[in-house]
């Protein structure tokens, strides 16, 4: 019989445990602040000629679209194409910051597949 074997688990890795789950706590919160945060924000796209501007809220929720007289003047074909290049822009700036801000609150951690 094995004296004091417990579950083999030393004071080291309780140690370990314990700060694993503070570091957990502490991810889980700042992923809260974070998305209160990113309700908040709101993330300008642009077409490339800059006719067509889309509004993104940071979880990528459309808040707006404004499009200037002289796109309408371009035809419905190319304003639909200048209102997915704006789209697709605020889409790509707002991934970004979410990716950013995830680095950010992650950073340090050591998380598988971060």
């Amino acid at each position: 019989m094995n004296k004091g074997s417990g579950f083999g688990l030393g004071l080291g890795k309780m140690k370990e445990l314990a700060e694993a789950f503070k570091k957990a706590q502490q991810v889980q919160q700042g992923a809260q602040q974070l998305q209160l945060e990113l309700e908040q924000m709101e993330i300008e796209g642009k077409s490339e000629d800059g006719l067509v501007t889309v509004v993104l809220s940071g979880n990528q929720e459309p808040r707006g679209v404004t499009i200037a007289p002289e796109a309408l003047d371009k035809g419905a074909e190319a304003l639909s194409q200048l209102t997915i290049a704006a789209m697709k822009d605020a889409y790509d700036k707002s991934t970004e910051t979410m990716r950013s801000r995830m680095e950010e609150l992650t950073s340090g951690l050591n998380l598988p597949g971060m």
